[in-house]
């Protein structure tokens, strides 16, 4: 299928349009990346034609389609309009997406999407029919299954000495594969390059020479900004996980870091491990948490560091490089992953490294980082000490692991590569797999606990079972049995529900009906983490926001109290309704929030109301 002049330059879209359907005809199967590498105004191109024209037939399979956050009521727009201007202007939405969410999906579309942003598609069912349950490793599978004939990405542009070379940059995990493939004439598609003046050029393997390419768009008009969602705030639970999860980290080891606001608690944690020893020393005594006895504490400075290999690039790597942690090189790498997506600060902070410092971060197939196979030997030799830290929703008291749906069978995120790293935590001699799950979660005034005796979806099954990490502290289920397993769940569950646990986990006979939870697991509660971490969070050693944020001061001063409203009952919201009117003092803080708010000067009823739940909420969140 390839032209044998690639590639073939395009200024506009309708004109790269008519090429591609010229040479295919109305059967198009366009395969997208995941997360950030979209050539979003091919996609858009392409879907609009066929939205246009019913003889037309697109499928699109893709993942992780990145989208503007959209508020679910008056309060949260008020918020996040200006945030979501300012972050995301510019950046052009993905057609299908929009027509996805608004449930007007042409006919003649399908899109199979094998993983969701987190929540995103919820309530979407057509994705939700669509949806491919997948590990990431095995998703081109599927893609040359249905017979791929167009691939259209985005990517990097370098001139050097007058010759022109492309970068994959933040998404060569299958489009490498896919590649090789077509190299060895098991499938043919064209390749579709986009190019993006914002996209850092990341070397090695991510970098193509033009011949890879069939066509080219380039022009000023399909330039954009990425996508850059700003990072997500640390609150206490999430440092005591981060915490514990850093004492089990093996000097001279391999790491691995899922996405999201736990991720960066563990990243915080190294680093103070790392650079303030003794104050990490002395957080860990506070929290006293309950570790099982198997667990090799690991408490001193990196001396030899660590090395990555990572399926997602989390911009919390950079900080780990930067504060000496991330360290350890293999074969002059520092880091192996897959793909990326970061806040504004991330990108820029990549494209501000030298050449050569960029080079130690190494983007390549997602065959390669996540599995062991090919290249076995040489992979075992480099990720000794495994260490690879995952998130969940929830995990039962077998073991289980609950990360990706809901037991009604509704998607949330996906699989992704979860599995994949469990797996090699299993494979590999020395490594292991860390599940880090918050104990509880409150909705609209009432916590339930995330560690349950069983529930009817699983992600990772309990024969699969290693390491889980809540705020209260590690326990190792690998190799235990059932009634070991249990005990050891029960010491890291909120006591609020250790009781109902220990119940049900009697009258299925899984322990004895003697069995008492240990006295000193017996204070597993919000209030006894608070307290273990106010020096620490005094003295400015953990906070909200450890590596930076888009977020202005009071944006930031904001977010506790909209959480606050946005998790409380009726009988909650009233109460704060009511500290807000009688609040007597104006003070000056809640002014500027206030007027970030557009609520400074209330018109009407309703504008009154949420200024007092603000009020309220303010005061109700302060330390």
């Amino acid at each position: 299928m390839r032209s044998g002049n690639a590639p073939i330059h395009f200024d506009d879209t309708e004109r790269l349009s008519d090429e591609i359907l010229g040479r295919l005809g109305k059967n198009i199967v366009l395969a997208l990346p995941l997360g950030l590498g979209k050539a979003n105004h091919v996609a858009n191109s392409v879907f609009n034609r066929a939205a246009g024209d019913t003889s037309i037939a697109l499928r699109i399979f893709t993942a992780l389609t990145l989208e503007k956050p959209r508020a679910k009521q008056d309060l949260e727009r008020r918020f996040l309009d200006p945030v979501s201007e300012r972050l995301f202007s510019g950046y052009p939405a993905l057609a299908y997406g929009e027509a996805l969410r608004d449930n007007r999906m042409p006919p003649n579309v399908e899109v199979d999407e094998f993983f969701f942003l987190a929540g995103s598609r919820l309530n979407v069912p057509a994705s939700q029919r669509n949806y491919i349950s997948a590990n990431y490793t095995h998703a081109i599978r599927y893609i040359l299954d249905r017979k791929v004939n167009v691939v259209a990405q985005l990517v990097a542009k370098r001139v050097h000495d007058g010759k022109t070379s492309y970068s994959l940059s933040c998404n060569p995990d299958i489009t490498l594969d896919l590649l090789a493939a077509r190299r060895a004439g098991r499938t043919d598609f064209i390749f579709v390059g986009q190019v993006n003046s914002e996209l850092p050029f990341m070397a090695g393997d991510a970098e193509l020479h033009p011949e890879e390419f069939d066509y080219m768009l380039e022009s000023p008009q399909t330039d954009f900004p990425l996508f850059a969602p700003p990072r997500e705030p640390v609150d206490v639970a999430e440092y005591a996980a981060g915490l514990h999860a850093a004492r089990m980290i093996a000097d001279g080891g391999t790491i691995q870091i899922g996405i999201g606001s736990l991720g960066d608690a563990v990243a915080q944690a190294l680093v103070l491990r790392h650079r303030h020893n003794e104050a990490f020393l002395d957080i860990g005594a506070r929290l006293a948490p309950f570790i099982s006895s198997s667990v090799t504490l690991e408490n001193t400075p990196f001396v030899q560091g660590l090395y990555g290999a990572s399926e997602m690039f989390v911009e919390c790597f950079l900080n780990l490089y930067r504060a000496g942690v991330l360290k350890r090189e293999v074969d002059g790498i520092l880091l192996h992953a897959a793909f990326f997506v970061g806040s504004k600060a991330f990108y820029q902070g990549l494209r501000d490294l030298s050449d050569s410092e960029r080079a130690k971060f190494h983007m390549t197939a997602v065959s390669f980082v996540n599995e062991l196979y090919g290249e076995e030997t040489v992979k075992r030799a480099a990720r000794v000490k495994g260490r690879f830290i995952n998130n969940a929703m929830m995990a039962t008291l077998l073991g289980d692991v609950v990360s990706d749906g809901l037991d009604n069978g509704k998607v949330v995120s996906g699989v992704g590569g979860q599995y994949n790293f469990i797996a090699q935590s299993f494979a590999l001699e020395d490594a292991r797999s860390i599940i880090m799950v918050r104990a509880t979660r409150n909705s609209k005034g009432r916590v339930t606990s995330n560690i349950l005796w069983n529930y009817g979806h699983t992600t990772i099954p309990r024969h699969l079972r290693d390491t889980v990490v809540t705020e209260y502290g590690i326990a190792d289920l690998r190799g235990k049995s059932d009634r070991d397993v249990i005990a050891a769940m029960l010491c890291i569950a909120d006591s609020r529900f250790q009781n109902q646990l220990l119940h049900q986990a009697k009258s299925a006979g899984k322990i004895e009906s003697g069995y008492e939870i240990p006295v000193e697991c017996r204070d597993n509660t919000p209030r006894r983490i608070e307290h273990a971490l106010a020096s620490a969070r005094s003295a400015g050693l953990i906070e909200p926001f450890p590596f930076g944020t888009d977020f202005t001061p009071v944006e930031q001063r904001l977010m506790p109290a909209l959480t606050r409203l946005a998790s409380a009952s009726p009988m909650q919201l009233a109460g704060l309704l009511l500290r807000g009117l009688f609040l007597r003092t104006q003070r000056a803080d809640f002014l500027k929030c206030l007027e970030r708010m557009a609520l400074a000067k209330p018109k009407g009823l309703a504008e009154m109301i949420y200024a007092a739940l603000l009020r309220g909420s303010l005061q109700a969140s302060q330390r």
